[in-house]
């Protein structure tokens, strides 16, 4: 009974601490603007990101005993493919020998993808800032039109360097799955920075009136905020006195385990399935008995997605930077409606898409229609989903705007936050699973009927038709 009331208490404790900081992040509509924010004459519906210093939600959980075996739980899981993979390569080989052929396949070419990056960055670093300086100096000196349009002309460019050349290069040197998924994470993520940085700076200087007081952010605030791990922009940011390197370097290693566990995931559980099963004749039963076979692995490359970025690589770079609010996530495992899931798994990119799409839609219809400026966020998240798994595997088979967008868009309005009881929580968990099964046996199949079925001629519908619908040999 003392364990129970003491676990208990620690979860009630982090329970307030998550509602206080949650409360803190966005202040309520009527609190005094900040200076920017009156500079800017944003309408009053605005509610802008507050940052505070802050841990992760799993670093304090990690504090208590009993979730750090869950943690050990999944080590002792990779522990077991590890042994399994041992075990049956000394069964047929003989020898003992781990192999990590998948590994080397997916991030074949990486230094391609690593020197493609160099000019993205460049661009993003210098062509934003560039364009705002300029607009700054036609307002103060009178010279409105040419500025303008500068900074215009540059920015074209820019979002043409950024949309043209990683699919150029992943095309011309047809780069497998991992290092194709480099290039078009750092071209969103760049995108989405530049947007902000120009949405939250250049209100100011455009409503500067006769460009009295128009200054130009610094550069090295727009700078760092290319690295630290938020997609809003800021002037300034809270930070942490000190760095905690023995921190990064655990993070960083517990990003490779999660990597070489979903190595041994694809590896072991659905490579055997799914590489010959597009020579099989097609049944339903076979297709049914997939989706439920890949339901396992599917929810585990989720949770590792989720551990490996939003809270490792995430917190790897906040602790190098001294960036001090770590609420990349919320609980969204506690979620029991699909509006919350969507709200608290990945707060970085829900920050970025409530204040640019959502509040930015409803101030555009005046401040009525939020479900027509909820469905326009679904709209944008979903095309931006499809458009990132279609670059990765190299194909576009429409399973993730589907299920994002349709289903996922119906389930966010049925299953609403009014639905709090443990029975939606299950339901919620019931959705993931198979969501999950659907989308790694759907994509699995078609990527390896693309490989066993490859098209005589290109033409466009054949490239957008699924092979798996029809390659069965």
């Amino acid at each position: 009974m003392e364990l129970l009331d003491q676990l208990q208490g620690q979860l009630l404790d982090l329970l307030d601490r998550a509602m206080s900081e949650a409360v803190q992040s966005y202040p309520p509509q009527g609190g005094p603007p900040s200076d920017s924010l009156s500079k800017t004459q944003e309408p009053s519906l605005k509610k802008r990101k507050v940052f505070v210093i802050r841990k992760s939600l799993l670093d304090e959980l990690m504090e208590v005993q009993h979730f750090r075996t869950i943690y050990h739980m999944f080590i002792a899981g990779l522990c077991v493919f590890i042994i399994s993979t041992l075990a049956i390569d000394f069964i047929d080989e003989g020898r003992l020998m781990l192999e990590f052929d998948l590994l080397i396949f997916s991030f074949g070419q990486l230094p391609v993808a690593l020197m493609t990056w160099v000019p993205m960055f460049l661009s993003t670093l210098l062509v934003p800032y560039q364009a705002l300086r300029l607009w700054a100096r036609s307002q103060a000196g009178g010279v409105w039109t040419l500025g303008m349009g500068l900074g215009c002309v540059l920015l074209v460019a820019h979002i043409t360097l950024l949309g043209v050349l990683p699919v150029h290069v992943a095309s011309e040197y047809q780069l497998p799955p991992a290092s194709r998924s480099v290039l078009v994470f750092e071209q969103v993520r760049f995108l989405m920075k530049s947007y902000s940085f120009l949405r939250e700076a250049a209100p100011g200087i455009l409503h500067a009136k006769g460009g009295k007081g128009v200054q130009a952010p610094s550069f090295s605030s727009y700078f760092y905020f290319l690295f630290c791990p938020t997609l809003i922009y800021r002037e300034t940011y809270p930070r942490t006195p000190s760095v905690k390197w023995n921190y990064v370097a655990k993070n960083f290693a517990q990003a490779l385990g999660c990597v070489l566990y979903a190595c041994f995931i694809l590896g072991r559980l659905c490579v055997p399935v799914f590489a010959n099963m597009s020579r099989e004749p097609f049944s339903t039963r076979a297709l049914v008995l997939s989706v439920m076979h890949a339901t396992l692995p599917g929810i585990f490359m989720l949770l590792l997605i989720f551990f490996a970025f939003l809270h490792c690589w995430l917190n790897a770079f906040a602790e190098m930077l001294r960036f001090g609010d770590r609420m990349f996530y919320r609980d969204w495992w506690n979620s029991t409606s699909f509006s919350n899931y969507y709200r608290t798994w990945n707060v970085v990119v829900h920050d970025w898409l409530y204040s640019y799409v959502y509040q930015d839609g409803l101030w555009l219809l005046g401040g009525q229609a939020r479900r027509a400026a909820m469905v326009g966020v679904f709209l944008v998240s979903a095309i931006v989903h499809e458009y990132i798994f279609c670059f990765v595997l190299g194909f576009f088979y429409p399973v993730m705007l589907i299920l994002f967008l349709v289903i996922g868009g119906s389930m966010n309005f049925m299953m609403h936050d009014r639905h709090t009881g443990p029975a939606w929580n299950v339901l919620m968990w019931t959705m993931l699973f198979l969501g999950q099964g659907i989308q790694v046996s759907l994509y699995c199949q078609e990527w390896y009927a693309r490989r066993h079925c490859p098209l005589a001629q290109t033409t466009f519908w054949e490239l957008v038709t699924p092979r798996s619908w029809s390659c069965h040999t």
